[in-house]
């Protein structure tokens, strides 16, 4: 019965897990300049250099930061990019 049970935790906790953290390893060491990011406290830039582990990337424009690579949280695709887009365009009511 406990054989039985740690199978269970093993498949539904720890191998997802493991997946995810494998996942985020591979999306870091795949950054490539140009890339726009999100890093791990929230900022948005441009990786415009790398060198081994440490990116420097254009939070703002003249604005460089440098942040280790492990910082990455994500890569902001085409596709996340469309919602803000259309957020920001004006809503027009017709109060006719």
């Amino acid at each position: 019965m406990i054989v039985v049970l740690f199978a269970l935790m093993w498949f539904l906790l720890v191998r997802p897990q493991r997946k995810r953290s494998q996942a985020q390893l591979i999306m870091q060491d795949n950054l490539r300049k140009g890339d726009e990011i999100i890093t791990a406290g929230g900022l948005h830039g441009t990786v415009i250099s790398i060198e081994d582990d440490v990116l420097e990337i254009e939070i703002a424009k003249g604005t460089v930061a440098r942040l280790d690579r492990r910082a990455v949280a994500a890569i902001v695709t085409p596709e996340e990019e469309e919602p803000e887009a259309l957020a920001e365009k004006p809503v027009s009511s017709d109060d006719g």
